[in-house]
């Protein structure tokens, strides 16, 4: 019984399963290497207001029963909670000695490496803080817009931050979730997107890479219905 989405822009709401994704992406641009090689849009972005102010991004190697908890990365270096984003503004990359050396910054201990390889850089356990609004509330506000439980594909640069996904969910009307959406397509720019970004209070950590729902106030919706 699923529809297409209208076309337009209008709010979403990415589930914490797919609010993950978004989490990875920031990983991904705050890596030492793309970093240093220059393929971030996040280069030389240290201790700028890059996010909404009610974005808090951590990365706790100590998080009890977490599922990269460790004492030392694979460097030897005891491991520290890191602050990635503060309300909003960039504090850290993500970085190992090498990288590290390279930036003239110092090693926040995210070495990682497996038995044959020289060590890269990982994560421990890293998460978007949650906010101190209810998912369903959220919800409530929103006279038209898009709760997204699917993402389907991937054409995201992390050059340019351009960012358009295959998507599928449900959509939000007068404040209640209605029909199943499939088929949809959604599309921004990281840049504008992590400014926006607003996160619930959902949050549960199951997993390297945890978030709760994240509210975004506007983005391209194509789905083949203009109603």
């Amino acid at each position: 019984g699923s529809k297409k989405a209208p076309t337009g822009k209008f709010p979403v709401i990415f589930e914490p399963r797919v609010a993950k994704s978004i989490l990875n992406h920031i990983i991904s641009a705050l890596n030492g290497t793309s970093i240093i090689n220059g393929t971030s849009f996040l280069k030389g972005k240290l201790n700028e207001p890059i996010f909404n102010k009610k974005i808090n991004v951590i990365d706790d190697p100590h998080l009890s029963k977490g599922l990269g908890s460790k004492l030392f990365d694979a460097e030897g270096l005891g491991t520290k909670k890191i602050e990635v984003v503060s309300n909003g503004i960039l504090k850290n990359y993500f970085l190992n000695l090498s990288s590290a050396r390279q930036l003239g910054l110092n090693t926040n201990c995210n070495a990682t490496r497996s038995l044959t390889s020289p060590p890269s850089i990982g994560i421990s356990n890293a998460m978007i803080m949650p906010g101190s609004i209810d998912e369903k509330d959220m919800i409530k506000n929103i006279p038209d817009g898009f709760y997204i439980t699917e993402l389907l594909g991937s054409s995201v640069s992390l050059i340019t931050g351009d960012y358009s996904r295959g998507a599928s969910g449900f959509w939000i009307k007068n404040g209640n979730l209605t029909h199943p959406i499939s088929e949809a397509t959604i599309a921004g720019n990281l840049k504008e997107m992590f400014l926006q970004m607003v996160p619930a209070s959902n949050l549960e950590f199951n997993s390297l890479v945890s978030s709760p729902s994240i509210f975004i106030k506007e983005m391209t919706i194509a789905g083949g219905s203009n109603t």
